[in-house]
C-alpha cells in the first residue's frame, strides 16, 4: 500500500508543528513570557498577541479552550503517525481510516475555533488590523480545513472504494 504522497507529506510537515503547539498550551505558565521553557516557544509571544486565545489574560482567566484544543492535537496528531505507520512501515488497509479519522478531527476542531470567533462578535482576533488578521490568522486556518477536507475527500474514497464487490455493489455486512 503506497498510500497518497501528498497526504504523508502533509502529516510529516504538521505533525511537529502541532505538537510544539500543544506543548505551549499544555506546559502553561512554564512555556509563556518568564518561563524557564520559554525560549522553546519564544514565537508565542508574538502570536498571543495575534490570538488571545494563546495569551497570558485568558491562561489568568482560567480558559480552557486552548488547552483543550491541545488536547485534540495530540489526538489528530496519533491519527496522523497510525496513518503513516500504516502506509509506510507495516502496511494495512486501515491506513486510509486511520488518515481520515485524524484530519476529520482536525477540520471539526479548526472549525469551532473559527465559529467561536464568530460567535463572541471576535473577541480573541478582533484587535488586530485586516491585513494582520488575514495573514496569521484567516489564511492559516482556511489552508487546515481545505487541506484537511480534501484529504478526506480522497481517503473517503479510498474507503468506500475498499467496500465495493467486484459487481459494483457496495458491501453492507
Amino acid at each position: 500500500m503506497t498510500g497518497r504522497l501528498w497526504i504523508s507529506a502533509w502529516y510529516i510537515l504538521t505533525a511537529p508543528l502541532m505538537l510544539w503547539d500543544a506543548g505551549y498550551c499544555l506546559m502553561r505558565p512554564r512555556s509563556m513570557v518568564g518561563g524557564d521553557l520559554h525560549w522553546i516557544w519564544a514565537f508565542y509571544e508574538f502570536y498571543g498577541d495575534v490570538d488571545h486565545v494563546y495569551g497570558v489574560k485568558a491562561f489568568e482567566d482560567g480558559e480552557g479552550f486552548a488547552n483543550a484544543a491541545a488536547v485534540l492535537n495530540v489526538i489528530e496528531n496519533f491519527f496522523a503517525i497510525v496513518y503513516l505507520w500504516t502506509t509506510h512501515i507495516y502496511p494495512s488497509k486501515l491506513a486510509p481510516l486511520a488518515g481520515y479519522t485524524g484530519s476529520a478531527m482536525t477540520l471539526a476542531k479548526t472549525l469551532l475555533y473559527v465559529f467561536q470567533e464568530y460567535f463572541c462578535g471576535f473577541c480573541a482576533i478582533g484587535h488586530n488590523t485586516l491585513s494582520g488578521m488575514l495573514c496569521y490568522w484567516i489564511l492559516p486556518n482556511v489552508a487546515w480545513i481545505t487541506i484537511s477536507g480534501l484529504i478526506m475527500y480522497h481517503l473517503g474514497k479510498d474507503i468506500v472504494g475498499s467496500l465495493r464487490l467486484p459487481g459494483g455493489r457496495v458491501k453492507c455486512e
